[in-house]
């Protein structure tokens, strides 16, 4: 993809990864990604981030699309994660920049990966402005939004913020802005986003925007270094959508999440399914054999109710249902009820178990967590619907 002017004398001169399946090793992109990086044309021309190192021949044929011959003077790098600073020294060696702006914890960031011993490196704090002749560099630092070294950079004279992987999006696309894309795509992609990477740094996240609110800025375009350029009206859209993901509203929904070894537990969670949507409750069944983790997160973030499942296995429980758990646990989801079943043929100890995570997890587990012996009976199956009304009259409860 060629580069696009998003502002005037303001580049996007990023990559698309159209075959990025599998993003940062633990959740699923299945329409790709991009990595976003900008380019400031000026008195000092200043490169905004870099890309994955595999699309470093590229970046460089896009700045001399837009350049020439021109050097570019600084670099902010905004993220030291390796999508987008994976080309950083390459970059350095060929451009020899002037100064490369980062934050506090970047710079010590920048070092562990990089182990340079002499370059331009100048720390940029919050509220440092740098300029860069018509534009001004406010530097924002938003540490663990995700990484501890995350910084934004806001260009007020064009009301644009460089946000890196805040407002991020798994999408690859020839489309630039979010404007121009199917809108519901967009949400559900920037859901699965923040559901899989954003949600443990919802604290932050707040932080960050009652930041930018009480800079009283200006800011009409939001730059992400994944995904598409929200500007307009779609700029307070996106930041609405951020307020409401921290809050971590429950909706009338429940997500049943189970592995199974000869289908017992798999038929006593279609039971529970069943108590809950006939109470008017909005259900997911979600397999473990059929179901990524990620894919699963991304249902749980916004239901009021989880149920796990799983069959007693050497004295646990099924490898994959302990790997949801793992995944689940460390995104810490807030606002959940939650509820255990599972069968078992001779030691039974994984509804304890499957507790005992939800209570880590302070989840409100809701009474009777069922196990069965080998196979349901037609009394089993009546606990296991009775278990889904009851979980449906508590999620009435819970969101008014």
């Amino acid at each position: 993809m060629k580069p696009v002017e998003v502002k005037k004398d303001i580049w996007w001169v990023g990559c698309v990864d159209w075959n990025r399946r599998n993003f940062h090793g633990y959740s699923l992109s299945p329409l790709g990604t991009t990595y976003n990086n900008y380019l400031i044309v000026d008195e000092k021309v200043t490169l905004v981030d870099t890309v994955d190192k595999k699309f470093w021949s590229r970046l460089k044929c896009n700045l001399a699309h837009v350049l020439g011959d021109r050097k570019i003077d600084y670099f902010v790098i905004n993220h030291l994660e390796p999508d987008h600073a994976g080309c950083l020294a390459d970059a350095i060696e060929y451009y020899k920049p002037e100064k490369v702006y980062t934050s506090p914890m970047g710079e010590k960031a920048m070092k562990a990966h990089f182990h340079y011993e002499d370059w331009p490196v100048e720390v940029v704090p919050t509220g440092t402005e740098v300029s860069t002749g018509k534009h001004t560099l406010h530097f924002v630092e938003t540490r663990m939004l995700h990484w501890p070294d995350s910084m934004a950079t806001y260009v007020p004279e064009a009301k644009l913020m460089f946000t890196n992987d805040a407002f991020g999006q798994n999408i690859a696309s020839s489309e630039r802005f979010a404007d121009e894309y199917d809108s519901h795509v967009v949400e559900q992609s920037l859901k699965h986003y923040y559901a899989n990477i954003v949600l443990p740094y919802s604290p932050m996240v707040l932080k960050t925007l009652k930041a930018i609110g009480d800079m009283g800025i200006e800011l009409d375009m939001v730059c992400p270094d994944h995904g598409l350029i929200f500007r307009g009206d779609d700029v307070a859209w996106v930041m609405n959508k951020y307020r409401e993901y921290v809050e971590q509203k429950p909706e009338n929904k429940a997500v049943i999440v189970y592995d199974t070894m000869w289908h017992s537990t798999e038929h006593m969670a279609e039971a529970v399914a069943s108590g809950l949507a006939d109470k008017g409750v909005s259900v997911k069944i979600m397999s473990m054999k059929a179901d990524h983790h990620s894919t699963i997160m991304t249902e749980i973030f916004d239901a009021a109710a989880v149920v796990v499942g799983s069959p007693t296995h050497n004295n646990g429980i099924l490898p994959l249902m302990g790997d949801m758990l793992t995944y689940m646990k460390g995104l810490r989801p807030m606002n959940k009820l939650g509820a255990a079943i599972g069968s078992f043929g001779w030691s039974g100890e994984c509804v304890k178990i499957l507790n005992g995570w939800l209570e880590d997890m302070k989840m409100e587990v809701v009474e009777p967590n069922l196990k069965v012996k080998h196979v349901p009976t037609h009394d089993d199956y009546k606990s296991c619907y009775d278990l889904g009304v009851a979980l449906a009259e508590r999620i009435k409860e819970k969101i008014g």
